[in-house]
């Protein structure tokens, strides 16, 4: 198949997804992501803002799927795939196993889905010159299990800098003149609806490239169920509120007890000032039931060990600043990696922020623990992701199941500030 047949059949492909009935949804076809131009209203009355995008039907799946993928670069600039949240498949590690995919260019991805939650396929961009701000798409992969929820939703956040023509700045560039504004799901307020007695799934995505924000929900009883793609021990979030780090996903059971006709408001917060991004609109409807449900189990388990052998761990000591660190575009010039680990055996990093912002932490490939100050125990949740505070130490641990090479990503807390990246491997 030449790129033109394939480009003809993208809408085909699409359509033959979400339609009742039809051959191509019963035969699982190849999902079509096409990286495009788009635009975007971000401001509510100004002029659309011209944005990168992929193109896809929607993504949404169940555990033990085997996802496969035609990705095409329809833009003017190589482009790669980052998929947040999914470990264990050396083959899609972006730019260590596969390359950037040049523009007119197209490729096909394998992706086994072994793991249930909520997902991220991201774009990776290089050329800041030629480059526009992009938009992600969530990928939610469903548990085999009944889940006690009435229904899901998918929440993503977004960051945007614009100037006042309306243009957008990309992430890694001086943002000077410009005006930040946020959307979700792409919008400047989302209303997610619901009735009295109600239990809503919500999947919040960090969608921003630098910010660490805050997600508070007025009047009801936030659960955290779910971090990272990966299952927690339930909990309640302090005061409804959530923190989540730039591509941190976060899965929510909120149970609705306001009366009918109530709107409680969604709050986002980045450090300076509370905004309303949304509304929980509590309808006039009947209650869904006479009373609310009981406090939710833990979400089904995704397999990884319950136990770390820590006392026989590797342990290394890393830093998120120094002349190690590379920018991506440079990746292949930095031979040496900053760990090895036999695999199955337990790592443990203590890893500092000797920079004078907070600095983003994600490793590439494995989920991890966060370790208690003593190194005696473990928080109650996995993370790919972490937020470091300026001369913070964390001592984080994971278990090197899976042989191949890895990146390791540190990018501060600011706007300008370049992505750098290391890598490691498991041999």
């Amino acid at each position: 198949m030449n790129r033109r047949d394939w480009m003809a059949g993208f809408g085909a492909a699409s359509l033959g997804l979400l339609l009742p009935g039809s051959p191509r949804a019963q035969g699982r076809p190849a999902i079509p992501i096409k990286a495009q131009q788009g635009r975007l209203g971000i401001r509510n009355g100004g002029p659309e803002t011209p944005i990168w995008m992929l193109g896809s039907p929607e993504l949404r799946f169940r555990r033990g799927d085997d996802l496969q993928v035609q990705f095409a670069n329809d833009l003017t600039v190589p482009v790669g795939l980052d998929w947040r949240g999914i470990g264990g498949v050396p083959a899609i590690e972006p730019l260590i196993s596969r390359r950037m995919l040049a523009p007119s260019g197209w490729e096909t991805i394998r992706i086994p889905l072994r793991h249930a939650g909520t997902f991220l396929c991201d774009m990776i961009l290089l050329d800041l010159q030629n480059q526009r701000q992009a938009r992600g798409r969530p990928l939610v992969v469903a548990e085999n299990e009944p889940v006690s929820v009435d229904r899901d939703e998918v929440l993503v956040v977004e960051e945007w800098r614009l100037r006042p023509d309306g243009t957008a700045v990309v992430s890694g560039a001086d943002p000077a003149e410009t005006t930040t504004f946020y959307t979700l799901n792409g919008k400047a307020s989302v209303d997610v609806s619901a009735r009295s007695n109600e239990r809503l799934r919500l999947r919040f995505i960090n969608g921003s490239r630098r910010s660490i924000i805050a997600l508070k929900l007025e009047s009801v009883d936030v659960t955290v169920m779910a971090i990272d793609s990966q299952p927690s021990e339930p909990f309640l979030a302090r005061n409804g509120a959530i923190v989540l780090a730039p591509g941190s996903r976060v899965d929510v059971f909120v149970d609705v007890k306001a009366p009918p006709g109530s709107n409680l408001k969604i709050l986002l917060h980045e450090g300076r000032q509370a905004r309303t991004i949304g509304f929980l609109m509590v309808s006039s409807d009947p209650p869904a039931r006479a009373a609310p449900l009981p406090p939710p189990s833990p979400l089904p388990s995704n397999g990884l060990p319950a136990q770390l052998d820590l006392k026989n761990a590797l342990r290394a000591d890393l830093a998120l600043s120094g002349p190690e660190w590379i920018v991506t575009s440079d990746l292949a010039a930095t031979p040496k990696p900053a760990f090895r680990a036999k695999p199955g055996r337990a790592v443990v990093l203590a890893v500092t922020n000797r920079a004078a912002m907070p600095i983003v932490f994600r490793l590439h490939g494995h989920h991890f623990r966060l370790l208690d100050k003593l190194d005696d125990g473990w928080k109650p949740y996995w993370l790919d992701t972490l937020a470091f505070e300026p001369g913070q130490t964390q001592r984080i641990a994971f278990a090197a199941e899976h042989a191949g090479q890895w990146l390791i990503e540190s990018i501060a807390a600011d706007w300008a500030a370049p992505r750098f990246v290391r890598w490691y491997a498991v041999e």
